[in-house]
């Protein structure tokens, strides 16, 4: 993931954060909780008192389509703030709810109406580029109250990049005025050319309203509530109002019925851990955004609400076994917006994936080069991956052809503008200034690193993305024998056997035990323990006596903090448990790894790295697994360290539970002979049962409940629809 925005900061090895142009930081503590709301291309963040910038520490705000809608927006009765009740988030994440009372008022020192007899009920919930809120006001008290209610708003029309800090030195105007004894429009005409509105709509239409402010004299009999209403509309015409709050409302939970009724559940003996699903499966359900290509999973918020390309791929990659429908709307969204020129500004190069899409001003300006930004290194061979894996999984031929010439400019970019020196090898280097300076998953520009500490210069070569392009050709190479193009597979399968024995001679670093994390301009190894090999291992590039090494390392106290995995082991020259890429525990890192090690046979290793995940998320709020978490060692009785400016919720991190549950069932889907096995399964201490419901191959389905009896599984068929066959199988 791409860290966004220029600071001056100096690391411990005298290099500074400016080398990477986009950094996020971290600028303070919130002083009230942030909660994210996401429909769409829209999203809200807002405090525990559905406050938008009434508070300090969040970069709170309406977006849409990178551009804040909405920065203020502040409830006040009688001019005072109110008193929290309780804040929260339904289970599915379509609605906001969140309890307010009265302070004590004061008049001349006197009490003119005691604390706790009004009752604010405030909700909130997004809908096709709408904010709505309900202010339900009652009167508990045994007399009328009479009060003042003000609504105060302001916008800024910053685009995301300005909110996550970047100067501009010119921007647009913007303009506010009343439309109507209920409607308020504030315009900014920006330097692109374009118009963006934001609508406030009150119902009813309030005592007095400016540009700046709704307010109501209200008169609340005892016992009595009187409702308000709320829309804030995102760049919608100006004669277009928003649909009434409770046909909204009902339209949102309709329209997530009908997006998760096919879809495979899971259910386990433990109900932390079910809770820990639920949540997961919700964010991923908020995440995914309907695109004119199929659904799709946005990165996460606040920062990457947008197409990325190798987090949709991943996630897909992770959720493939439960939903392959993920897989299909991701390939066939990145192979419509595939590189078809050369464009250094964008790193764009035909055949290559995107990296990044944006909608903002600057983007269109060029300000920031993320319109169409193609700057990933492995975005291209994961494309390649997952389509050989969705073919596998589903026997979807159909699309799989229709996705063929996009497979073959990608394998065309891997094989030729991918491999500058060809010299087999896959390697990377920016083509602007503007850029990305590295361009793996670990993108922090000190993440590329030698044993002492200096950074890795020229043309890299990562050695997961040699791990990738590997497995890719392996899976397209079997896509392409059931496509009966017979001579391509065996050119595939001759590459990938080529590319192995190439690897493990320029990659092993025997005095490690593990795999070098990169190649230098110079072609010499970064020898460095890094979290990275555990990818290699998903790949199955990994020569087989070697992975036990591997595994060992990986396992290690110096990788092992408890809770997971680190991205780079301890003692190594830049290790830092804080830091973005150089020590902190990644859930989707750790679902990769856990994915590799069952690969392998490593069932132990395995359901260590899920019980780390588990015990971790059972601390984090809302069973929430994060962006990222420091890498420091677990202690007795604490919970794992959080990282302050992680995404939350983010996909690729939502989706982790389902893969520590593919690697712990070592799930295998045949749609050609309509078998699912599970080859040597090993369920962690903490589940005695897993039912997966739903669980489908082609047109049939099958519910089944698998129970553990100590290190032993049995399977029982609960349902069975179609023709489908179950069963469990040990292997060496």
């Amino acid at each position: 993931m791409s860290a966004d925005q220029t600071m001056l900061a100096t690391t411990p090895h005298g290099d500074s954060a400016t080398e990477t142009p986009f950094y996020i930081p971290a600028t303070g503590t919130a002083t009230r909780p942030r909660c994210t709301l996401k429909y769409g291309d829209t999203f809200a963040i807002v405090d525990s008192y559905g406050d938008i910038g009434a508070s300090a520490g969040g970069s709170d705000g309406l977006f849409h389509k990178d551009t804040r809608f909405l920065s203020h927006l502040e409830l006040r009765v009688n001019g005072q703030q109110l008193l929290l009740l309780g804040s929260n988030l339904r289970d599915d994440n379509t609605l906001l709810s969140i309890d307010l009372t009265n302070p004590d008022f004061f008049v001349d020192g006197k009490i003119v109406l005691q604390k706790d007899l009004l009752h604010i009920g405030r909700t909130m919930f997004l809908w096709h580029g709408t904010a709505y809120q309900r202010l339900a006001v009652r009167n508990h008290s045994d007399k009328p109250i009479e009060l003042s209610l003000s609504i105060q708003f302001r916008n800024d029309f910053a685009d995301l990049f300005e909110v996550r800090g970047l100067q501009r030195a010119r921007r647009g105007t913007a303009r506010q005025e009343k439309i109507g004894p209920d409607r308020v429009l504030l315009a900014y005409q920006g330097l692109d050319s374009k118009m963006r509105r934001s609508a406030l709509t009150f119902d009813p239409p309030p005592t007095e309203l400016s540009v700046e402010a709704a307010t109501y004299r209200l008169v609340i009999a005892a016992g009595e509530m009187q409702p308000l209403f709320v829309a804030m509309d995102c760049d919608k015409p100006t004669e277009q109002r928003a649909a009434p709050f409770f046909a909204g409302l009902l339209a949102v939970r309709r329209e997530l019925r009908s997006a998760t009724h096919d879809a495979t559940t899971i259910e386990t003996s433990n109900e932390i851990f079910n809770e820990i699903l639920c949540r997961s499966s919700a964010d991923l359900q908020m995440l995914m955004t309907d695109t004119p290509e199929g659904r799709y999973p946005y990165a996460g918020t606040p920062w990457y609400s947008t197409t990325f390309g190798r987090d949709g791929l991943i996630t897909a990659l992770q959720m493939l076994w439960c939903d392959p429908k993920v897989a299909r709307g991701v390939l066939r969204r990145l192979a419509a917006y595939q590189a078809k020129q050369t464009d250094p500004l964008a790193d764009a190069q035909p055949g290559k994936i995107l990296h990044e899409m944006r909608s903002g001003e600057m983007a269109a300006l060029r300000e920031v080069p993320f319109a169409l930004y193609y700057g990933s290194v492995d975005a291209t061979p994961l494309f390649v991956l997952l389509v050989g894996l969705y073919a596998e999984r589903t026997g979807d031929l159909d699309t799989v052809t229709a996705l063929w010439p996009a497979v073959e400019a990608a394998l065309g970019w891997i094989d030729g503008l991918g491999d500058p020196d060809q010299d087999g090898f896959v390697e990377y280097r920016r083509a602007s200034e503007l850029g990305l300076a590295n361009q793996g998953w670990k993108d922090s520009f000190d993440a590329i690193f030698h044993a002492d500490g200096t950074l890795a210069e020229g043309y890299i070569a990562l050695a997961e993305v040699q791990g990738y392009v590997y497995a890719a050709k392996v899976a397209i190479a079997r896509c392409a024998r059931r496509m009966r193009q017979v001579e391509t597979a065996r050119r595939l399968e001759a590459e990938a056997k080529d590319l192995a024995r190439r690897f493990e001679a320029a990659f092993w670093c025997p005095e490690l035990g593990t795999y070098a994390l990169a190649l230098d301009g110079a072609k010499q190894p970064c020898r460095v323990r890094t979290s990275n090999a555990g990818h290699l291992l998903f790949t199955g590039i990994v020569r087989a006596d070697r992975a036990a090494a591997v595994s060992a390392g990986l396992l290690s106290p110096q990788f092992f903090s408890g809770w997971g995995i680190r991205t780079v082991a301890k003692g190594e020259a830049r290790y830092n448990p804080m830091s973005y890429h150089n020590g902190s525990v990644w859930p989707h890192d750790n679902a990769l790894i856990a994915l590799g090690l069952g690969r392998y046979g490593f069932g132990i290793a395995v359901e260590q790295v899920f019980k780390g995940l588990f015990n971790a998320a059972s601390y984090m709020e809302l069973r929430r697994l994060p962006e990222l978490f420091c890498g420091f060692q677990r202690q007795r009785n604490r919970g794992p360290t959080l990282y302050p400016v992680a995404c939350s919720p983010q996909a690729w991190a939502s989706a982790a539970p389902f893969s520590l549950i593919q690697a712990s069932l070592g799930l295998e889907f045949d749609p050609r002979r309509g078998e699912i096995c599970l080859r040597n399964p090993r369920m962690p201490a903490f589940l005695d049962e897993v039912t997966l419901r739903n669980l489908q191959l082609g047109s049939s389905s099958v519910d089944i409940k698998v129970r553990r009896h100590g290190e032993e599984v049995s399977l029982e068929m609960l349902r069975s629809q179609g023709h489908v066959q179950v069963s469990i199988v040990s292997s060496p």
